[in-house]
């Protein structure tokens, strides 16, 4: 140990003890950093895309840099801009940003080109990271996309996703004797009986259907590749893909007309309102029925589990991970705003604050605060939120598909496979089959050896 190092490491000795004394350490070493400043003067540099979790996170900003003396930089931009940046930034060597959000379906690509930082270097200095930081605390099944194959850690999730069914019309439900359905066809009933009910549809979604299409493909047994993310060759016309894509296709009858243009946001508001019975997506876009105050259906709605396939019970799950680039000029600098981004602290604060429910930590997850304040009619939804998000780190990671590298290039394939299905331009199998070979074409294009 180096004369600096040892010193630092008697100072964090010292206040560690000195804090033990009084009051609680607030579960982030902030005093440490308030007290010796060793990144005073820095600017860091950092990018994502624009999220609720930023523009909460910008509230508190000034705290951090008031207590460590650096100054944040922080730019939001619109997700497929912040990819296309952020993609040539990294690839291309530069050291532009100190931190950046690791994009779910980009992580697997960046860590194998060797791209990011590992972080395993930081959590595993007791100098630089704390023991009750606990990089132990985030939820495995949304740390599984930062992970290389020798499970070193490149990023640590700051929102998670998890698919969830809301159903905003339990009270026609009711009046027809159907009860939650827990099946694939039980949904089918289910939405086929209600659609047309008072002016209500069976159901609603959203266009990006690679993410919406997927849990049926795999409920039926089939999957987007062969055996992800080791090989990538793609599995679209499978008779279990075609079964999916055939069975969210007719689904679809019983959605309100130009559903397949719906924003996220459309089919929000098409369940706030009552004007479609069930939405399946992730809990963030699901739960308002009972969380927020434009909701015109509280009463009578309800969230649970989606249902399962005949073969597979694989709800979508996703989580979005700060990281820092391997080319990065501060990278200590950039550790402690993760730190501090991400710590206990901040992440009750969020949820104590701001309801902001869609956070990684299994410790607020799971604490009396969270849910107290995420039990809806007796409905804890935080529980729900927390079982589907760590399934892929569960057994089989079913959701490898969507981080592979390759699926950015399938997934627009497969997207514009289904339109053709769901709008009657092409039989499912044939759709697929054209899908199958236009997605081999493009990712040999690309240079993927298949």
């Amino acid at each position: 140990m180096n004369n600096a190092s040892r010193a630092n490491s008697i100072t964090r000795r010292k206040l560690l003890k000195a804090s033990a004394a009084g009051a609680a350490l607030a579960a982030f070493p902030a005093p440490l950093i308030a007290q010796t400043k060793p990144f005073a003067g820095v600017t860091l540099h950092g990018a994502s895309f624009q999220h609720r979790f930023f523009t909460l996170l910008q509230k508190y900003i000034p705290e951090f840099e008031e207590k460590t003396g650096m100054k944040i930089d922080l730019q939001l931009s619109a997700l497929p801009v912040y990819n296309q940046q952020a993609n040539l930034e990294l690839s291309s060597g530069g050291s532009a940003y100190d931190f950046v959000n690791v994009t779910f379906t980009l992580a697997t690509r960046w860590i194998a080109a060797g791209l990011l930082a590992n972080l395993d270097e930081f959590t595993g200095d007791a100098n630089l990271t704390p023991a009750e930081w606990n990089p132990k605390d985030f939820v495995d099944g949304a740390q599984v996309p930062y992970r290389d194959a020798k499970g070193a850690t490149y990023g640590y999730s700051w929102e998670g996703g998890a698919m969830l069914m809301g159903l905003s019309r339990m009270d026609l439900m009711e009046k027809k004797g159907l009860k939650i359905p827990k099946t694939f066809a039980e949904l089918q009933q289910v939405c086929a009986e209600i659609n047309g009910t008072d002016g209500v549809s069976g159901m609603v979604s959203w266009f990006l259907h690679n993410w919406n299409l997927p849990p049926y493909i795999q409920g039926f047994g089939g999957n987007i590749f062969r055996n992800p993310p080791g090989d990538p060759m793609p599995t679209l016309n499978t008779p279990e893909a075609i079964q999916g894509v055939e069975f969210y296709a007719k689904l679809l009858k019983s959605a309100p007309t130009g559903v397949l243009t719906y924003t996220e946001d459309q089919a929000r508001q098409a369940m706030l309102t009552g004007r479609a019975n069930i939405f399946i997506h992730s809990s963030a876009w699901v739960t308002p029925i009972l969380l927020s105050d434009e909701s015109k259906v509280k009463e009578t709605s309800r969230v649970v589990r989606s249902p399962a396939g005949p073969v597979h019970d694989y709800p979508a799950s996703n989580s979005q991970g700060l990281g820092i680039p391997k080319n990065a000029k501060n990278q200590k600098a950039a550790w402690e705003f993760i730190k501090w981004a991400l710590s206990p602290d901040i992440s009750m604060r969020l949820v104590k604050e701001h309801g902001h429910s869609s956070i990684c930590r299994r410790s607020i997850i799971t604490s009396d605060e969270y849910r107290k304040l995420n039990t809806v009619n007796g409905q804890d939804l935080g529980a729900l939120y927390l079982e589907v998000l760590e399934l892929p780190g569960k057994g089989e990671n079913y959701m490898a598909y969507r981080t592979s590298k390759e699926f950015p290039i399938v997934g627009d394939v497969l997207n514009k496979a289904f339109e053709q299905v769901a709008t009657g331009q092409l039989p499912a199998k044939d759709a697929m089959n054209a899908a199958q070979d236009q997605a081999i074409a493009a990712l040999r294009r690309a240079g993927t050896k298949l």
